[in-house]
């Protein structure tokens, strides 16, 4: 068996390949796109970290491929659907690096406070600017954390020994949770109005691409000090640079950027403004760290069979995994839906199983359920493996239940999500052998294929509702590739389900919500 590392790997990752009976290793890095292709049909693993894009087309090229690694968490640069269509197994390393990159955030605090970069830079230059220079204690300073993750939460750690007053705000997180922690749970308004310090901790995502911009900016407390070691794009680049030029932005410290490397950036000029090149995660032990973890689940999965942290296939053998991928697949879709849904921190997970299972143990669809869920808030740090963990952690209380009774379905799962506002209940069936289906949102009954750019929309019963939603959608030239409705059971209302062959837009999302007939409208992605 053949192993590619197209990427930088610790050199100890690749000792452990070489001293593997059976398992010859090829250290190519810096290829080209094209390069990569013309002989990524020869391997049965490839070992990546950042730089290496695996695409729908490289992967359709690789006929050997069984499993790419990740050394470390992000996997952006990896088409997840597209591999786990050809059955290549996708791994990643979660918690391999979480300490260096908490720790980086705190060197950056304490970078801009002290005005570390700039004094080491004048002080070269020849330049004795002791007054200019001048910084401030962050003792007794409050420190506000978007996201209390497992980096988010070490940040915390190391920032109370420092004696900051630390305040988070993390929708995902239950407020007992964080305070069990010793921390005062806020709304993100008020983190914005009190916070000395902003730090962020939470994945790139849809709803996070842009989070930090003018708006955000403009609630924050005069002189606020900024830093990002989490994901590039979270922040808005060009609002930054505005509201470090009117001074409403103190400093700020980014590892990461929109693009990466960025080029010349208008920050660059900014002596309070500090960067690196990414390297939150960039430390010799947790290089060390994720070296040794990726070496090692290529090599119990190739030699053994068995899978370690992947994102696209459950811990399971492979009978069985044949016979639980219908189900994997409609929990894992019914679990995204939900996380979609609900409002508020998660408190409970109900998940019950009705009908003829043949016996199969459904411990790891429950697992794909919750990292359906979690996928949302904590994205690449969530998988089969830990996802029970996680969800235990944030104090999520999960409860399965089982009947063989059935009334409507040979089989159907029932996932009903608990928060403190509001509680949702999603079913799923398969339809044959292999087609997933979402036949009931609360109340209401329809049949669903959980794929795609979807909106819900609850409407009332009246004549010209969904004639007046398909003319927006046409004005906007946004074609429908599918559409389900179905009645509540009081018959007033509506739920239409779209498919659509492109996203939807704030603008369409907000004309729609305008529509005398329309009561709400959510956006969402499967």
């Amino acid at each position: 068996m053949k192993v590619l590392v197209s990427d930088n790997l610790g050199e100890i990752g690749i000792e452990m390949f070489r001293k593997e009976e059976n398992i010859d290793v090829d250290v190519k890095t810096g290829l080209a796109p094209d390069e990569l292709k013309d002989i990524i049909s020869g391997y049965d693993a490839l070992v990546i970290r950042s730089a290496t894009k695996v695409t729908e087309e490289l992967i359709e090229a690789a006929s050997r491929l069984k499993v790419v690694g990740r050394a470390g968490i992000g996997l952006d640069n990896v088409d997840i659907p597209a591999a786990t269509k050809q059955g290549v197994v996708v791994m990643n390393t979660p918690g391999g690096n979480v300490v260096t990159t908490a720790e980086h955030a705190i060197a950056m605090i304490l970078s801009l406070t002290r005005n570390i970069p700039a004094g080491t830079s004048s002080l070269k230059s020849g330049l004795w600017n002791k007054k200019k220079l001048q910084g401030r204690e962050v003792y007794n300073k409050t420190l506000g954390l978007i996201g209390f993750g497992k980096i988010g939460s070490i940040v915390a750690d190391r920032a109370q020994g420092l004696k900051m007053k630390v305040i988070v705000y993390d929708p995902f997180v239950t407020l007992e949770l964080i305070e069990k922690a010793g921390l005062e749970p806020v709304s993100l308004e008020e983190l914005y109005s009190r916070s000395d310090y902003i730090t962020i901790h939470v994945p790139k995502l849809k709803e996070t691409i842009g989070m930090l911009n003018e708006e955000a900016f403009n609630r924050m407390k005069d002189g606020v000090m900024l830093v990002n070691c989490a994901r590039g794009g979270i922040v808005d680049e060009t609002d930054l640079y505005n509201a470090m030029k009117s001074g409403k932005v103190a400093g700020a410290a980014l590892d990461v950027f929109e693009s990466e490397p960025p080029g010349e950036s208008p920050l660059f000029e900014f002596d309070r403004f500090i960067c690196t090149p990414h390297l939150g995660a960039s430390t010799k032990e947790a290089q060390t760290n994720v070296a040794v973890a990726v070496a090692g689940q290529i090599i119990e999965y190739l030699k053994n069979g068995t899978i370690l942290n992947a994102v696209n296939v459950p811990s399971v053998t492979g009978d069985l995994l044949d016979k639980l991928g219908p189900f994997l697949t409609i929990a894992d879709r019914m679990g995204c839906l939900q996380a979609q849904l609900i409002d508020g921190p998660l408190k409970e997970v109900v998940i019950e199983y009705r009908g003829d299972f043949q016996g199969l143990d459904m411990s790891p669809v429950s697992t794909a359920v919750l990292k359906g869920i979690l996928s949302s808030a904590v994205k690449d740090d969530v998988n089969f493996v830990n996802a029970s963990v996680i969800a235990k952690e944030r104090g999520i209380k999960v409860l399965e239940t089982s009947s063989s009774e059935s009334e409507d379905y040979i089989n159907l799962i029932t996932i009903k999500t608990i928060t403190a506002s509001n509680t949702i209940t999603v079913a799923g069936t398969i339809v044959g052998k292999h087609d997933p289906r979402v036949v009931k949102i609360n109340n209401f009954r329809l049949e669903l294929i959980p794929r795609g750019h979807l909106a819900l929309i609850h409407n009332i019963d009246k004549p010209g509702a969904i004639g007046s939603i398909g003319t927006v959608l046409g004005e906007h030239n946004i074609n429908i590739g599918r559409m389900h409705v179905g009645q509540e059971e009081d018959g007033e209302r509506n739920i239409i389900f779209l498919r659509t062959d492109t996203p939807f837009t704030d603008e369409v999302i907000e004309c729609l919500r305008s529509l005398p007939l329309v009561k709400t409208v959510i956006p969402l992605e499967l």
